[in-house]
């Protein structure tokens, strides 16, 4: 009989908290408290999304050179295998 070992790690980025003041749309606030979401929680998310994408523009543009020069190699010799 196999064992199998799963380690499944509940535990959240429990970061330092501090208030700050935003300027959100009435809207948008308003569906928000109307579906009782939790705006903290739901404004850290759009920010960890929009600095994820950031990073990620950031790190293509960087390595813009070469992945263009990697992908013309591809072109002209093909794949290593």
């Amino acid at each position: 009989m196999e064992t199998c070992i799963i380690h499944i790690s509940l535990k959240q980025n429990v970061s330092k908290r501090r208030p700050v003041n935003l300027t959100i749309r009435e809207d948008l606030l308003a569906n928000a408290k109307s579906l009782n979401l939790n705006t903290s929680k739901a404004a850290e998310a759009g920010i960890e999304d929009a600095i994820k994408k950031a990073e990620a523009s950031k790190w293509l543009e960087s390595n813009k050179e070469a992945l263009l020069a990697h992908n013309l190699r591809v072109e002209k010799e093909g794949i290593l295998l």
